[in-house]
């Protein structure tokens, strides 16, 4: 069967009131797996909405979104503002499975426009604290000595390098497998440099590391370390 076919088969039996559905997802793309799951929406009218689960259907591995439309607007709302929304795009991206009231054909138009007019703004300061935060780790790179800590300092360089990497232009952000993706359609090449000079740094051959970390932190100004100051938040009276 079909994967379509088995996950709007999923929305029907647990969901026969359902207003609309997507499927979304690497599923659906060259890259699917044999672990490949099922990212499927679901818009209720009200309750049990909103509510995520995960669950096996016909050998399936499923990942459930169930929402009205008002809590979809809920949740995809502040993560647009932190400038990942896994959510957005499984409706933006995804196929619709099923759309019994022009409910899905509205939110798939929303869902594609917020996707496409992109993230908001890097403002000065959000910039700053991203090269703040990498100049910091890369100094904490540049003495470490403990194979364990090594280890966890890399895999923090290399996530906030590409993140920074994406604030520099101004794009989505994305987690694991996303970071890469986002990164590789914006500076191709980048994510399987990083991946070779981490390798190299656990061998203990940082410089190819911190070459590389220290060409992205040039691209967005520069290092940021001393004179670096923010005000914490202050109580009214």
């Amino acid at each position: 069967m079909d994967v379509r076919e088995v996950a709007r088969a999923l929305v029907l039996e647990r969901h026969p009131d359902a207003r609309a559905a997507f499927l979304g997802g690497s599923v659906l793309t060259s890259r699917r797996t044999a672990r490949s799951d099922l990212d499927i929406v679901v818009l209720l009218g009200g309750p049990p909405a909103p509510y995520r689960e995960s669950l096996r259907y016909r050998d399936w591995p499923v990942e459930l979104f169930v929402h009205t439309e008002d809590s979809w607007h809920d949740f995809v709302t502040p993560e647009i503002a932190r400038r990942n929304s896994a959510l957005l795009w499984m409706c933006a991206d995804g196929v619709l499975l099923l759309d019994t009231d022009g409910t899905g054909a509205r939110l798939a138009e929303t869902a594609g426009r917020l996707a496409a007019a992109g993230p908001p703004p890097v403002t000065d300061t959000e910039r700053e604290d991203a090269r703040y935060a990498l100049t910091d780790l890369l100094d904490d790179f540049a003495v470490v000595t403990d194979a364990g800590e090594r280890l966890f300092v890399v895999t923090e360089l290399v996530r906030r390098t590409g993140e920074l990497a994406l604030l520099t232009h101004g794009t989505w952000l994305g987690g694991g497998k996303w970071l890469a993706r986002r990164l590789e359609a914006v500076a191709p090449g980048l994510p399987a440099r990083l991946g070779e000079a981490a390798q190299a740094a656990l061998g203990e051959a940082p410089e190819g590391l911190t070459s590389l970390v220290t060409e992205v932190l040039d691209a967005a100004g520069g290092p940021v370390w001393e004179g670096y100051r923010r005000s914490g938040p202050r109580r009214t009276a």
